[in-house]
């Protein structure tokens, strides 16, 4: 527990130092009781049926008959298949992945991504939907137009299509894909992020949206409206003037909408702090407990710069410790 505490990087008084360790130990017991039987450290047996076969997948080791673990995690088992998932690691790709990446280089018929993972991942032209929203082989002109789409340092929400023979492939075939504008940018550690049926939340009493990404690098920005798939096509293709319009040709009104307002964007750090406190005490980033962080700041009325105070920290832990006991309670 002490080396938990010298993890987070605060500056704590002797009594925060206390209350955060009996938060951290509240927290610590109630996910013991909870995973104990599948969580193992470095040289854990793992009791496996070796009558019905077994396949020795990441993490484990054949030990004097016995499969043991050689890395800390959570016991995972695919019918005969028996592996260890690291509770720490890097991101690790799998398709259908909600992503989100900045552009690193526009190149023929393809950008390249730089996601959190190892090497830079390939949105492919054929693969995004094109501005006119027309199902059509792309020409010579749409790749010499592909800057007007995306371009360097630009922010895009993908999905992982899957692994090819020249890298990891996105793919962005929905109107939820796409460039990202006016919102901040966030990197967490990706294990904080775990796999959910919905990375895309709408937080209507603040106005703003959420992105989770399952690469760790999460989007907090401004709420734009969603308009219907059919109806935007068909406006699209009777108007192909606007497939690409120039940089130049942007008008007073439509500056004045992509402005957004000062409420909004004191909604969006106080969002981005949110996530930043889970980050620093290394809790689980989910909408539910987003959300609480936001509405105690408020409650106290908190200045946003504040949030990132050892005191409020503190106050997070022992809040999300009470939830936990109080859900497992209910249970």
């Amino acid at each position: 527990m002490e080396k938990e505490i010298r993890g987070i990087q605060l500056p704590l008084s002797q009594t925060q130092k206390v209350r955060l360790k009996k938060a951290l130990e509240l927290l610590q017991s109630l996910s013991l009781k909870v995973n104990v039987d599948a969580s193992v450290v470095v040289a854990d047996t793992i009791t496996v049926d070796h009558e019905d076969g077994v396949l020795k997948g990441h993490g484990t080791a054949d030990l004097n008959g016995e499969v043991v673990a050689t890395i800390c995690g959570v016991v995972e088992r695919v019918n005969k298949l028996v592996y260890v998932r690291a509770l720490r690691s890097r991101y690790k790709p799998e398709v259908g992945d909600i992503v989100i990446g900045r552009v690193v280089e526009v190149a023929q018929k393809r950008w390249r991504l730089e996601i959190n993972y190892c090497q830079d991942a390939v949105l492919m032209l054929s693969s995004m939907n094109m501005p006119d929203g027309v199902q059509r082989r792309r020409t010579a002109v749409d790749e010499l137009n592909m800057r007007c789409i995306f371009e360097e340092n630009d922010v895009v929400c993908a999905e992982v299509r899957g692994f090819q023979h020249d890298g990891l492939h996105l793919q962005a075939r929905s109107r939820k894909y796409g460039k990202l504008t006016r919102g901040q940018l966030l990197t967490v550690s990706p294990y904080l992020v775990k796999r959910q049926k919905q990375h895309f939340h709408h937080l209507e009493e603040f106005g703003i949206d959420l992105i989770l990404g399952c690469n760790g690098f999460i989007w907090v920005g401004e709420h734009i409206e969603a308009t219907d798939d059919m109806v935007e096509d068909q406006v699209n293709q009777s108007d192909p003037q606007v497939l690409l319009p120039g940089k130049n040709s942007v008008s007073l009104e439509e500056q004045e909408k992509s402005y957004t307002t000062l409420e909004t964007r004191k909604y969006i750090c106080r969002a981005a702090n949110a996530i930043r406190v889970l980050s620093t005490l290394g809790f689980n980033i989910t909408l539910e407990i987003i959300k609480g962080i936001i509405d105690l700041s408020l409650s106290m009325n908190l200045d946003i710069h504040d949030m990132l105070g050892s005191e409020f920290c503190v106050l997070v832990a022992e809040k999300e410790a009470e939830r936990r006991s109080s859900n497992k309670k209910k249970r």
